[in-house]
């Protein structure tokens, strides 16, 4: 019972994170399909322009339209209720191909698992390196935090807050200092210690400033030095309100670094919440969290199916 209502709870705190977009979404899907209204061809093509206003993207909206093309013509869709449920079914689908736990050696008593975040200023990568640092220590993994930003002096008192909040080492160096060589004095530090888990934060400048890729690319190099399985996570932090120049964002870091997953932040601050889905039909990177909030439990792992539940549930 107690696990059953601590469940509710978290899908409450992702329904309400969700709220702006689900108001934007719901209210107009509630008023295209139900009712007495006849579902037609008129009513996918109204559908199709809410999706595009929820920022789900040309070509997710495409494969949901097509889906919805195909019910329609073989009679399958004689209804709103008939409507929403193989909307809630196609966008699921979608989904679960972006689902994924975070794949970290098991082993660390020789070198330490290193997760490396990048992204751009302002989207929150240090908090969710902060809130990480969190979910860790729950599950009892030792922690170290590596203040890689090294051109924003702000960046690194930030992390330093973050450790002495999480009680955890932060390894750090001048501001302007080599990013590259404070992160790999961080992994010398985090062997000597036997930490389990490195954080790694990094500058983020602007996506379009090819110095900032050039610098993670070497960033990747030198960690692949002194753990060549290393960084086993490279974690792209995206602000959801950026919507479709988000895409463009993980395009770009994708070209300078192998990103292996995404963390979509600021979700309750935007009703563009639909940028999930156009993730999912344009890029197929694992979603690994999703921030829902400022507390530190309202950054959860992606799950698919909680997420189209929360973004389609009718307002309390």
């Amino acid at each position: 019972m107690k696990e059953q209502s601590q469940s509710a709870g978290l899908f409450g705190r992702l329904k309400q994170g969700l709220a702006k977009t689900r108001t934007r979404f719901t209210d107009g899907l509630a008023d295209l399909v139900f009712g007495e209204k006849t579902v037609d061809i008129d009513t996918l093509d109204d559908l199709e322009a809410l999706l595009l206003t929820a920022d789900v993207g040309v070509e997710a909206t495409e494969q949901i339209i097509i889906d919805l093309h195909d019910r329609l013509g073989r009679s399958e869709l004689g209804n709103g209720g008939a409507v929403y449920q193989a909307l809630h079914d196609k966008m699921t689908a979608m989904l679960v191909a972006c689902e994924g736990p975070l794949q970290l050696p098991a082993d660390t008593a020789q070198t330490p698992a290193v997760i490396l975040m990048v992204g751009v200023n302002g989207a929150g990568k240090t908090t969710t390196i902060g809130k990480l640092a969190s979910r860790f220590l729950k599950d009892k993994k030792s922690v170290l935090l590596a203040a890689g930003d090294t051109f924003r002096a702000a960046a690194s008192e930030q992390l330093q807050a973050w450790g002495k909040r999480n009680g955890v080492p932060v390894i750090s160096q001048q501001p302007g200092a080599d990013p590259a060589a404070v992160i790999f004095d961080a992994l010398q530090s985090a062997g000597s210690r036997h930490t389990d888990l490195v954080l790694a934060d990094t500058s983020g400048r602007l996506h379009t400033q090819g110095g900032l890729m050039d610098e993670l690319s070497k960033i990747n190099r030198v960690i692949g030095k002194f753990d060549d399985s290393a960084p086993h996570e490279t974690l792209l932090v995206l602000d959801a309100g950026n919507g479709q120049n988000a895409l463009s964002q993980a395009r770009s870091f994708s070209d300078a670094v192998n990103v292996t997953g995404l963390v979509l932040t600021k979700l309750d601050g935007t009703a563009k919440g639909g940028i999930v889905f156009a993730i999912a039909a344009e890029l197929g990177i694992p979603i690994k969290f999703i921030g829902v909030g400022e507390g530190i439990d309202d950054l959860r792992p992606f799950v698919a199916a909680e997420y189209v539940e929360a973004l389609l549930s009718k307002a309390d």
